[in-house]
């Protein structure tokens, strides 16, 4: 929720991220931080993303004294980083939500490019933003021609929770993929807002 006013701070993030967010800050009592989300839809649609952040940060930044964007890349080619940059607000480190929920150098070290990675978000929306927008809910013939050349599906897991732990292996087996769990925990994200709710 968006409340503005003086000493405040606001997070503009994706919609996927809305639960961890809210959660670090309800769990360190950081009720300086005002959150409000873009639609996580527009993942699919990055182009769209670089757009969408300018257009909240005009429209919020006379209420705010500083405002954070909760954003790796995500796909835009640097232009989300040049906006932010232009703009002269902050956004996470990261090319996306996968590298900085492991760690950025964690994540790039590793050089996994066979790897389909799942969030806590994505594994509970999985139909909605992976199986339904590929097609595969009408077309499963169509599962190889997308995920022929990766060789694993690793569940990037915020919280230890055994039942979505479960679905994610679901999902890998409908993939037709190999299964990896990792606690990431909230990684880079809750280094980033730490940092912020403190400067």
């Amino acid at each position: 929720m968006v409340q503005g006013g003086e000493g405040r701070i606001l997070l503009i993030a994706c919609g996927a991220l809305a639960r961890e967010i809210l959660d670090l800050k309800a769990r360190n009592g950081w009720d300086h931080m005002d959150l409000t989300c873009l639609p996580a839809i527009l993942h699919n649609h990055p182009e769209k993303i670089t757009q969408a952040v300018r257009d909240a940060v005009t429209r919020h930044r006379d209420r705010y004294d500083r405002i954070h964007v909760l954003y790796g890349d995500c796909g835009t080619g640097g232009l989300l980083e040049a906006a932010c940059d232009e703009l002269g607000v902050q956004m996470l480190p990261g090319p996306h939500c996968y590298a900085f929920f492991e760690g950025v150098e964690t994540f790039a070290g590793r050089d996994e490019i066979t790897a389909f990675y799942l969030t806590d978000f994505l594994v509970r929306q999985f139909d909605a933003f992976v199986w339904e927008p590929l097609g595969l809910d009408r077309h499963p013939d169509l599962r190889d021609m997308y995920f022929g050349n990766y060789e694993k599906l690793v569940y990037q897991a915020q919280t230890d929770d055994p039942a979505l732990t479960a679905l994610a292996r679901r999902h890998a087996e409908r993939l037709g993929l190999a299964f990896e769990r990792r606690l990431t925990g909230y990684g880079d994200l809750e280094t980033a807002m730490t940092d912020w709710a403190k400067t």
